[in-house]
C-alpha cells in the first residue's frame, strides 16, 4: 500500500464545543460540518482535505489519555515559516497549553496539550541542505531565537515550499 500522507486525525473529546473552540483559536481551522454537540470536522487553510480534524464527543467525565499507555502519543502539525511556529508557540504559552519544545535537527518543534490532554506537536521543517549529517547529534533543546536569526521569520519550507519530501 502505498501510503500518500496522512489526510486528516479524529479525535475523542470529552466537549466538542471547547475542542473546537481551542483548534480554530490555535490553528486558525474553521468549522466545516457541526452536529449538534456530538462532532465536529474542521479544516486547514488552503486544505485540499474535505476535513483535517474530526472530533467526537465521548462526555464530560471520559478519562483522558495517560502517558506510558497504548494509544497515540501525539500528531504533528508542520507550518510553513518559522514566524508561523515563533507565533503558535507564544498562543500556546499564554493558553498555558506549551508542554516542551524541542530542536531535531530535521525540524524545530513545540509541544502543547489540547483541553483534554491530547497531546500534538507544531513543526516547522528544516531546508534539506541544513540538515545534520549523519551520526550528528539531533535532539537538542529548542533555541527558537537562533533559529529565526539563521533561518529569517519567512523562509517557506516543506509541503509549503512545494517540495516533495
Amino acid at each position: 500500500m502505498p501510503v500518500r500522507r496522512l489526510n486528516h486525525a479524529v479525535l475523542y473529546v470529552r466537549d466538542v464545543a471547547r475542542a473546537t473552540a481551542f483548534y480554530v483559536d490555535v490553528f486558525g481551522f474553521k468549522v466545516d460540518v457541526r452536529i449538534g454537540d456530538r462532532a465536529a470536522f474542521l479544516s486547514a487553510a488552503e486544505t485540499l482535505n474535505d476535513h483535517d480534524l474530526g472530533l467526537f464527543s465521548v462526555g464530560a467525565d471520559a478519562p483522558g489519555p495517560e502517558q506510558g499507555r497504548v494509544g497515540l502519543y501525539h500528531l504533528a502539525w508542520e507550518v510553513g515559516t518559522l514566524g508561523e511556529l515563533a507565533e503558535t508557540a507564544a498562543k500556546l504559552t499564554g493558553l498555558g497549553a506549551l508542554v516542551g519544545a524541542t530542536n531535531h535537527g530535521v525540524s524545530k518543534s513545540v509541544y502543547a496539550k489540547d483541553p483534554d490532554g491530547n497531546e500534538f506537536e507544531i513543526m516547522w521543517r528544516v531546508p534539506r541542505e541544513d540538515w545534520p549529517a549523519e551520526g550528528e547529534e539531533q535532539l537538542r533543546a529548542l533555541d527558537l531565537e537562533e533559529s529565526l536569526k539563521r533561518w529569517g521569520p519567512d523562509l517557506e519550507t516543506g509541503a509549503a515550499a512545494g517540495s516533495a519530501t
